[in-house]
């Protein structure tokens, strides 16, 4: 299967982060936080638990509101707007508890996905009952090596099944730029190299920007070209991952010695 290619002005910051800082009473949970993602870019966010990664994604996806700071999307300031509003501009996400529908298809969640974003409401009273996704929807099936359990309930799915459902469900509108929420999160191994594979294989054939926050240090090595890390709501260390890993400061306050 070959995804065609989408992109803005190469070189420009697919994603920009500028100074973001959050504070809940006295808890600063994001402290001044600074960095760019280029297009194509398929960056691993790590930490220790309370180090202030879903934090930080929640700002950059307008659900908390930063205290201070500023976040660019292609050069446009979206700081606070909405998931819906950054959909449009092509930003998708996962999330860490599992957005798939127990009681619908796997073909039918992923075109439900697509709906969230297509058409006017119009369109949606008195078009089409898949509004016209059926076709995008099974070709994401496919990609995800899902087509044998395509008409199979989701609920009935096993773990890792259900999170490739999950991704094919946030590529429904096209995103250009894909925040993943611990997408290795309770995946058994075998389907932990085929997820891996697959966005591999996405991001290479579309030019996909992926952020990736993850526990699991060998899954985020190998999927990521670049990695971050922080600590204690700061920025500690950037770099390719053989290096982060072998950063004396990352040893400290994340991977031990």
């Amino acid at each position: 299967m070959s995804l065609s290619t989408t992109g803005a002005a190469a070189g420009a910051p697919h994603l920009s982060v500028r100074g973001v800082t959050k504070r809940f009473g006295n808890i600063v949970a994001v402290d001044d936080v600074s960095f760019d993602v280029k297009r194509g870019e398929i960056l691993g966010l790590i930490g220790p638990n309370g180090s202030g990664k879903s934090t930080l994604f929640n700002c950059i996806l307008g659900q908390i509101a930063p205290d201070a700071g500023a976040v660019e999307v292609d050069g446009k300031a979206v700081t606070g707007r909405r998931a819906c509003d950054l959909a449009k501009l092509g930003v998708g996400r996962t999330f860490q508890q599992l957005a798939v529908f127990p009681g619908l298809t796997v073909h039918d969640n992923v075109v439900f996905a697509g709906q969230e974003h297509e058409g006017t409401l119009l369109g949606r009273l008195f078009g089409k009952p898949d509004a016209g996704l059926s076709e995008e929807a099974d070709r994401l099936i496919e990609f995800f090596r899902l087509s044998h359990v395509r008409d199979r309930l989701a609920g009935d799915l096993s773990y890792g099944q259900r999170k490739l459902v999950d991704a094919a469900m946030a590529f429904m509108s096209g995103p250009g730029l894909v925040l993943l929420d611990e997408p290795a999160g309770g995946v058994n191994l075998t389907m932990l190299a085929e997820l891996k594979e697959r966005l591999v294989a996405y991001n290479r054939e579309r030019g996909t920007t992926f952020v990736v926050i993850e526990h699991n240090m060998d899954f985020v090595m190998s999927l990521c070209g670049r990695v971050m890390v922080l600590a204690e709501g700061r920025v500690i260390a950037d770099g390719p991952p053989e290096a982060v890993r072998a950063d004396k400061r990352v040893v400290d306050s994340y991977l031990g010695g």
